[in-house]
């Protein structure tokens, strides 16, 4: 079953969801002046966390090199600058592109809980697809995001503001969860993670 946003609302106060937002938010107040900014925030059946200004690492072509799951180059990925004008914090991936940025938000999902991350209609318009994850029974940590620019021009994507979507499904207890098989992402920082097996 799909979870509400009065269990999100209990469950976050309890540790679930760190920084949590109960209510959506659509601005922010600078100075004087309120200033949109794409949703984050508590919604009725879901929690849109927002991208962390921290890091942003796009993947670049080095000759002579392939991207290997099993054996990953992080010469691959390139740090890309964090940009700020009147609409706010911003990186820039470029067409065509791929990127992995990582959640302001630090998750604790229990144990009969499974996360799905899905993308935001206002990114998906641009021509930004969000790569459907999971993050398992009893997952710890920043969720390490990955976007593909699909489109042919350069696209914004907003810092510390509404990035993805995440969806809380219930189910029967499972017998061995993410924490207890001791999984290879638990307990992420606020930096990507980087592909390991």
């Amino acid at each position: 079953m799909i979870k509400n946003d009065v269990w999100i609302s209990q469950k976050a106060q309890k540790g679930m969801i760190a920084p949590f937002e109960p209510t959506l938010i659509r601005q922010v107040q600078e100075t004087t002046l309120f200033r949109p900014v794409i949703s984050y925030g508590l919604s009725s059946y879901g929690y849109d966390i927002r991208l962390s200004p921290v890091e942003f690492r796009i993947f670049r072509h080095v000759p002579g090199t392939v991207v290997d799951p099993k054996n990953f180059n992080p010469q691959n990925l390139e740090p890309t600058q964090l940009h700020t004008d009147s609409h706010g914090s911003y990186f820039i991936l470029p067409a065509h592109s791929y990127g992995l940025g990582v959640a302001l938000e630090k998750l604790a999902v229990p144990e009969n809980i499974t996360v799905i991350c899905i993308g935001k209609s206002t990114y998906a318009r641009c021509g930004i697809i969000a790569n459907l994850t999971p993050a398992e029974a009893a997952w710890r940590g920043h969720l390490t995001l990955e976007f593909s620019n699909s489109s042919s021009a350069d696209c914004r994507i907003y810092a510390s503001e509404g990035v993805v979507q995440l969806l809380f499904l219930e189910g029967e207890p499972c017998a061995t969860s993410y924490e207890t098989r001791k999984g290879k992402y638990q307990d992420q920082q606020q930096v990507v993670t980087l592909a390991k097996v």
